[in-house]
């Protein structure tokens, strides 16, 4: 079901495209930007818990470096159930989707958009779902850009902490301490305090806690790295992907046991709080940019340099790139070059 069509003054660029997706389990709210192409794939966005399209990505795709990926790469914005702005309450027949659910209704949006595959760009409860979608439909899926992602299942401990936080806290509060590490939370009052106005002024309440609900429910991936004559059926990550983690963002520690089970390397950010694509969009979009290359597309944004037929070079600054477990780093089985610049390998 088409809604509109806007000819200007798009979120992110003109001619966007709004749609409900009718999916096994309930009507997805899509906003299509540019024009899908049979050789090119598709960005796909996915928002974390408490935000949607907007609060999660504008300033991403609204920073002038962007310009350059989505001129060559069309983004299609994928929103939870009753997530979008002024959205009204679901109806209390409505079974909340799981978030392996909400994984398994994205086909469906790549067919209603005629999408043959993706990049997967997702943050938080957004990064889980499309990193269990990658899983399941390798084949739909050229590459993820994980921000923020957190393969676990929630823990006895995690489980009885929630408990007791749904008697002391608002959901705002709760939903902030999932956003924000506690240094920020404490030091970046104007950040905080614009996304707790975004959560308490934009979102649905009732909407927003199932959301959560489902996501604090969610399962581990069990995502596994191949070993040479080991299993040959583990569950791994077969594209391409990157993992970008703020330094200050709560879920540091997840990232990096997710590393530990990838064959891909990560990063996390440095001087850029817990949201990197908020805080630092120029560094998140040339690392993208670097990414997007590498697996094939806007050749003429950087030119980088190939180390061999399987692995391609993402160069990211020095100054910009800190790696916050350098025992795990130095003992990843792979072939890691550090010169002048700290690469992040991608596999072809």
């Amino acid at each position: 079901m088409v809604l509109e069509e806007n000819d200007c003054d798009s979120v992110f660029e003109p001619h966007a495209t709004e749609e409900y997706v009718e999916t096994p389990y309930g009507d997805l709210h899509c906003i299509m930007t540019g024009t899908p192409k049979a050789n090119r794939p598709v960005i796909l966005t996915f928002h974390d818990v408490g935000l949607n399209h907007k609060s999660c990505f504008e300033t991403l795709f609204t920073h002038e470096d962007m310009q350059e990926i989505v001129k060559h790469l069309p983004v299609c914005h994928v929103e939870a159930p009753g997530q979008q702005e002024a959205a009204k309450s679901l109806p209390t027949s409505y079974s909340y989707p799981t978030v392996d659910q909400l994984s398994e209704a994205l086909p469906a949006v790549l067919k209603n958009f005629g999408l043959r595959s993706v990049i997967g760009l997702g943050v938080g409860a957004g990064a889980y779902i499309l990193a269990r979608f990658a899983l399941n439909h390798p084949d739909l899926v050229d590459g993820l850009v994980l921000i923020n992602v957190n393969p676990n299942a929630e823990g006895l401990m995690d489980s009885v902490a929630n408990k007791i936080t749904d008697w002391t806290q608002t959901l705002p509060d709760k939903l902030i301490a999932h956003l924000f590490g506690q240094e920020e939370i404490q030091n970046n009052y104007d950040l905080v305090a614009t996304y707790r106005h975004y959560i308490t002024a934009t979102m649905n309440q009732s909407n927003v806690s199932q959301f959560f609900r489902s996501y604090n429910n969610r399962s581990t991936l069990d995502v596994q790295r191949p070993v040479s004559g080991g299993n040959i059926n583990v569950r791994t990550l077969k594209c391409s992907t990157l993992l970008v983690v703020g330094d200050n963002s709560p879920a540091v520690e997840a990232v990096v046991d997710l590393l530990q089970n990838v064959t891909y390397c990560t990063f996390d950010m440095a001087d850029c709080g817990s949201l990197p694509q908020v805080d630092q969009p120029a560094k998140v979009t040339e690392a993208l940019k670097y990414f997007i290359q590498g697996l094939g597309y806007c050749e003429s944004v950087y030119n980088l340099k190939l180390l061999t037929k399987q692995h391609k070079l993402v160069q990211i600054k020095q100054a910009e790139v800190k790696f916050k477990n350098q025992d795990i780093w130095q003992n990843l089985k792979q072939e890691v070059i550090i010169e002048k610049l700290i690469f992040s390998l991608c596999e072809n």
